[in-house]
C-alpha cells in the first residue's frame, strides 16, 4: 500500500518560491521602505511645491488654493530674500570650509597614524557629541561666546575679545555641530587607501607632502565631497542656531519659521523653502560626477 506524501503547506510553498526567485524576495524586502519614503518624503515635497503657488486671503487670513506666481516672483525679486539667500549660502560655505580643514588631518591621523585601539577610541570621541542634545550644545556655545563667557576670560590677557553674538558665532557653532558628519566619511575614505601605495610613493622618492597631494588626495577626494554635502546642506536649512547665537542676523530657515508662525503665511514660507531645496539639488548635480554620492 502506497502512502501519499503530505501536500506542502502554504508557508513551505511560499518559502520555496522566494528561495528560487531572488528578485521577488528583494522586491518584497524593499517595498515597505520605498513606500514609506515615497509617502513621507516625496509626497510631502510635492505638497510643499504645490503650496508655494497658493496665496493667503488678506481679509480672512485663509489659504486660497488658486494658482498664482506671486510668491515665487516675490521671493526671486525681493531684495530681502536675495540678501538672506547670499548670507545663508555664505555661512554654509564657511562652515563647510572650516569643517573640512579640521576633518582632513583628524581623519588622516585616525586612519593612518593611530593604532587600531586608538582609532576606535577616537571614533567614539568623534561620535560622543552626537549623544548630547542639539539645543544643549547650541546654548553651551552661546554661554562660551558671550561677553561674560570663558572665551572672553581666556582672551582678555591678550587684549582680544570674544566674537559674541553674530554670524561669526553662527559659523563657529554650526561647524562644531556638523564636524562629526564630515570626519566620518573622510575617515572612511582614508581607510580605503592601501598602505602599500603610501609605501610605494615613499620608495620612489616622493616626500610626505607630495604623497598626500598626488596619491592620497585624489583617492579621498570623493569622500571629502561627501562630507561637505552634510555640512553644507545642514547649515543651509538651520534656523535654531541662528536664533540662539546669531543675534539679529537671519537666514532662510528663520524666514520660513517666521512666515509659518508669526505671519501665518504658509504659501510664502513654502516658496522660501524652495530656495535651499533648489540650491541643494544644484549642489548634488555638481558633485555627482565626482563619485561622492557613492561614499554616503
Amino acid at each position: 500500500m502506497t502512502i501519499a506524501a503530505p501536500r506542502p503547506t502554504l508557508a513551505r510553498r511560499l518559502s520555496s518560491t522566494l528561495s528560487t526567485h531572488p528578485r521577488v524576495r528583494l522586491a518584497l524586502l524593499i517595498t515597505a521602505p520605498v513606500a514609506w519614503m515615497a509617502i513621507v518624503y516625496i509626497v510631502a515635497l510635492v505638497l510643499l511645491l504645490v503650496t508655494a503657488f497658493w496665496s493667503v486671503d488678506s481679509f480672512t487670513g485663509q489659504i486660497t488654493t488658486e494658482f498664482t506666481w506671486d510668491n515665487i516672483v516675490e521671493v526671486v525679486t525681493g531684495a530681502l530674500y536675495q540678501t538672506v539667500t547670499l548670507r545663508t549660502v555664505g555661512v554654509a560655505l564657511l562652515v563647510t570650509i572650516v569643517d573640512v580643514v579640521i576633518a582632513v588631518p583628524v581623519a588622516f591621523f585616525m586612519a593612518k597614524v593611530a593604532s587600531a585601539r586608538w582609532e576606535r577610541i577616537l571614533i567614539v570621541l568623534v561620535l560622543l557629541p552626537l549623544w548630547a542634545s542639539y539645543l544643549v550644545k547650541a546654548y553651551a556655545w552661546r554661554s562660551v561666546l558671550s561677553q561674560e563667557g570663558i572665551l572672553q576670560w581666556l582672551l582678555t590677557p591678550f587684549g582680544l575679545e570674544t566674537p559674541g553674538y553674530g554670524l561669526t558665532a553662527v559659523v563657529i557653532t554650526l561647524a562644531y555641530l556638523w564636524l562629526p558628519y564630515v570626519i566620518l566619511p573622510i575617515h572612511a575614505g582614508f581607510s580605503r587607501v592601501p598602505d602599500s601605495m603610501l609605501e610605494a610613493s615613499g620608495d620612489l622618492g616622493a616626500k610626505s607632502w607630495a604623497t598626500l597631494r598626488l596619491v592620497v588626495l585624489p583617492l579621498v577626494w570623493p569622500s571629502i565631497i561627501a562630507g561637505t554635502i552634510f555640512s553644507f546642506s545642514l547649515s543651509l536649512g538651520d534656523y535654531i542656531t541662528v536664533n540662539i547665537v546669531g543675534g539679529a542676523n537671519q537666514m532662510l530657515g528663520n524666514l520660513v519659521y517666521t512666515n509659518v508662525g508669526a505671519a501665518n503665511n504658509l504659501p510664502l514660507a513654502s516658496a522660501i523653502a524652495l530656495i535651499p531645496i533648489v540650491i541643494i539639488f544644484g549642489y548634488l548635480a555638481l558633485v555627482r560626477r565626482t563619485g561622492a554620492l557613492n561614499n554616503l
